[in-house]
């Protein structure tokens, strides 16, 4: 029996040279039914025959406490059934996921323009939503605090603020060659989910709830719920199928309308749904943090950076919700790939008179780690160098080191070799030749060039999120279902937890069915965020199947009187010695051998160990690394620009799907494409978003794809124990987009023949871009 426990032991580590049947290009599990229109979300559920419909009205300031409500007009308004406020709630009124801050509905004071007040329970949509709109609320509007540079001199904070730091940047700065310093504002962005937020909550016996809700955390719906309706956690069951996109912006952001739903349908006893109409949705719900971030670099001539000073400033909004923990992502990623010897960073938690802003892709870490970049350029500019040639010099590696600003050591750096490859592929040097030529002959159109790298951390900073379960169940007919704590927001998650089930019974991915999260099969999830839905989830279904395995291992070496051999599972059989036995027949006969045929897996990150509070240790289990080189064309006259050309080649491990992986790696990149060049949030003077609907904030569109768009997969196994030593693949490559900015950098700076760094905010519209123009004029 050793040898057999050996072989399939739920603790034994994958191995990197292993061949992994069933894991190919297989399509999206749900694609077809995606583009057909018959797959199902939340509003495709078919109705109860009961259903009424919710609607929420929204505060009309920033800032303000609320005199009085005045709910009569609304009250009396035709089919309307229903109506509540915060002293209608029963249980918790603030659902903060963290922190506290965050009232399920107005309590006594507003805190942002759009703040939700009350809410409406109709007959139907329209009724609800008109009724909205016809309470009196008096407010005793108060000053509202509206940008970073007001909060800051206020001290507004929602969190204390944090730094880090390695040798003396104080000092470093001090006995530097050279020495420069920068600002940048970085823009947020919208969701824009292609499904909005959306929940609809069927009231069962006994004070129990059943929730339908698009949320990336149904455990946390599920929490929050329960707390509000003031019963037990196991009162309450979330099911979450798939999601229309998800982004971050419904891991904490989808629990609010939920908990809504919910109350209306305990007060009346019917099922209830509320879906947000889309400008509603923009307004109320948070978004990407602005930061207005700054530094000051010290370096020599060749362009080694020698110290740094580097100061993060994220716009919270008017509660903490993540933002801890996105500034500290921030600050983890200011270093980028670069080795910073000497470095302080410090990162604040800015409080304003806005919406919430919350988790988006990447979580942070683009609003630092395009800091390292606005760095690198800086240096490049000033000594007449051209940026990638200060970018290599400047990695982590033996030459340099390889400690982070937290204490991290770099084990497996794959950044050069990423670099060095794409340099040549690319063509970046003949093209870096042919582009400054071109600038030279050409007086309104102006090309830029840019290879940047990503290094970018694969954990939750919170410790206790990085654990998942699953329970797998084998039916008689040899057919196969798994559930697992991941939710599907169109990213293949369940395409990949399949072929993972497969692999493992050595079946047909054909056998396999994935459920919807449910909270009633696996408790206590964490959200799927963070890039580790497979890492976690994958892991969780591997160590059912592996536990479900070895009793069949076990029942079939006694079964053929080899209790010394091995047993292996492939080809839809089970293999033991000169034995083979059919899938289908193995089930059967262990069935009627009373064999159990289900378990629960588990799963949790090992090796992490961060103190934050000294701002040391290990808070990631492995890098994922990246690089995209990108070519732009800029109008000078006009400020619009055009992405002409892109190369990425990118670090996913071993690859369990290389369409999916593709698929991401692309959508990702045009996600930070828009992020960085098109999406401007704007709030006017009264804290009022006014890019509230698809006619004012502007995503990229298929025309704005990349003529050349060349994307590959840098194929090297994952060092650490991850699932069949694959690496994450969420959030990484939207940073490589931070290229689209330092090419359109590039593009400016030949205006100053390469002598000059572009101060080019972002979102880089065309006014920005001729702002940036003017101010390189006033320089020279």
């Amino acid at each position: 029996m050793r040898k057999l426990k050996e072989k399939i032991h739920p603790d034994t580590a994958d191995k990197p040279t292993a061949k992994i049947a069933n894991l190919r290009s297989s399509p999206h599990e749900s694609a077809v039914r995606q583009v057909s229109g018959s797959a199902r979300y939340v509003d495709d559920i078919p109705e109860p025959a009961n259903l009424k419909h919710a609607a929420v009205g929204i505060s009309a300031v920033a800032s303000g406490i609320i005199k009085h409500i005045n709910l009569d007009a609304v009250w009396a308004s035709p089919g309307v059934i229903d109506v509540i406020t915060s002293k209608d709630v029963p249980g918790h009124i603030d659902i903060g996921p963290v922190f506290k801050g965050d009232p399920v509905l107005a309590d006594g004071e507003i805190k942002f323009h759009g703040q939700p007040i009350f809410a409406v329970l109709g007959h139907n949509v329209e009724v609800a939503k008109i009724a909205a709109t016809l309470a009196i609320i008096e407010i005793e509007e108060t000053p509202a605090i509206l940008s970073v540079a007001v909060a800051k001199a206020a001290q507004s904070f929602v969190r204390p603020s944090q730094k880090m730091s390695q040798g003396d940047a104080a000092q470093g700065l001090k006995n530097a060659q050279h020495t420069a310093k920068g600002t940048l504002s970085i823009g947020g962005q919208e969701h824009l989910y292609i499904e909005g937020q959306v929940s609809m909550a069927i009231p069962e016996e006994e004070d129990r709830m059943f929730i339908y809700s698009s949320s990336q955390h149904p455990s946390e719906v599920q929490k929050l719920v329960a707390e509000v309706l003031n019963i037990k956690l196991n009162k309450v069951v979330v099911d979450m199928r798939r999601m229309g996109g998800g982004f971050g912006g419904k891991e904490t952001q989808a629990a609010q309308w939920a908990c809504i739903a919910a109350l209306f349908a305990a007060r009346k006893d019917c099922a209830v749904k509320l879906r947000l109409p889309r400008r509603q949705d923009m307004i109320v719900t948070g978004k990407r943090h602005p930061f207005e971030n700054s530094f000051e670099v010290g370096f020599d001539d060749s362009g080694k950076i020698s110290a740094a000073k580097i100061e993060v400033n994220g716009n919270c909004g008017h509660s903490p919700d993540l933002s801890d923990a996105i500034v500290d992502r921030a600050m983890f990623h200011v270093d980028n790939t670069y080795f910073l010897e000497h470095c302080h960073i410090d990162g604040h938690r800015l409080k304003t008179h806005q919406v919430s802003h919350t988790a988006y892709r990447g979580f942070g870490g683009p609003q630092g780690m395009i800091m390292a970049e606005a760095m690198i350029d800086k240096v490049a500019r000033a000594i007449g160098k051209d940026p990638l040639s200060v970018r290599k010099l400047n990695l982590y590696g033996e030459h340099n080191g390889l400690t982070t600003p937290y204490g991290m050591q770099i084990e497996h750096d794959f950044s050069a070799a990423i670099i060095e490859t794409l340099e040549k592929s690319s063509d970046y040097w003949s093209r870096r030749a042919a582009i400054t030529t071109f600038n030279k002959n050409s007086p309104i159109i102006k090309k830029g060039l840019a290879l940047t790298p990503v290094k970018f951390g694969i954990s939750f900073t919170a410790k206790h999120l990085n654990q998942a379960g699953a329970l797998v169940h084998v039916y008689t007919d040899g057919s196969i279902q798994a559930n697992h704590g991941g939710t599907e927001m169109g990213q293949g998650l369940h395409t990949k937890v399949g072929q993972i089930v497969a692999n493992e019974f050595g079946v047909s991915l054909n056998e396999v069915e994935i459920t919807s999260t449910r909270t009633d099969k696996v408790p206590n999830t964490s959200p799927t965020a963070a890039s580790s839905g497979t890492d976690l989830n994958g892991k969780a279904v591997q160590n059912a199947c592996i536990i479900i395995k070895q009793r069949l291992a076990e029942f079939y070496a006694q079964l053929v009187g080899l209790r010394d051999q091995q047993v292996t599972f492939s080809n839809s059989a089970v293999h033991c010695g000169e034995h083979q036995l059919s899938w289908e027949s193995l089930i059967h006969q262990a069935y009627y051998a009373r064999v159990s045929l289900s378990a629960s897996g588990f799963y949790k990150t090992p090796k992490l160990d961060y103190n934050r509070e000294t701002g040391k240790g290990r808070p990631f289990f492995y890098f994922a690394y990246g690089a995209a080189a990108t070519e732009v064309s800029v109008d000078t006259l006009t400020g619009e620009h055009k992405v002409d050309r892109v190369d990425i080649l990118h670090d996913v491990g071993k690859s369990l799907n290389r369409g999916i992986d593709i698929g991401q790696i692309e959508g990702a990149f045009i996600q930070g494409m828009g992020w960085l060049t098109t999406e401007d949030l704007v709030w006017d003077e009264a804290g009022r978003l006014i890019s509230n609907n698809l006619a004012t904030y502007k995503i990229p569109a298929i025309g704005d794809t990349p003529a050349i768009f060349n994307v590959n997969l840098f194929d090297r196994p994952n060092e650490e124990d991850s699932i069949y030593h694959s690496k994450a693949v969420g959030e990484p490559p939207f940073m490589l987009a931070i290229s689209v900015w330092c090419a359109m950098k590039d593009a400016l700076s030949s205006l100053t023949n390469y002598t000059l760094d572009p101060q080019l905010e972002t979102p880089a519209t065309p006014e920005r871009v001729m702002n940036a123009i003017a101010s390189l004029e006033a320089q020279q």
